[in-house]
């Protein structure tokens, strides 16, 4: 079964900002981006599009699936 993988942790440091600031900037919780980030949780989409935007990037560049 393909799983989640994604290049959050390193967009949002290549920025300086801490998990809240992230938080912050798309409306959820710092716990939330730490379960992304950590593989913990999948996004829901409008959440994906939300960071997709924020770093100005398309979706598929943060997230993929393994095979």
């Amino acid at each position: 079964m393909p799983e989640t993988v994604n290049g959050l942790r390193e967009l949002r440091e290549s920025r300086g900002w801490s998990q809240g600031r992230l938080a912050q900037e798309v409306g959820v919780s710092r716990q939330t981006i730490n379960a992304i980030e950590t593989g913990r949780f999948d996004p829901s989409l409008p959440l994906a599009l939300r960071l997709a935007l924020t770093f100005g990037r398309p979706v598929e560049h943060i997230f993929t699936l393994t095979t």
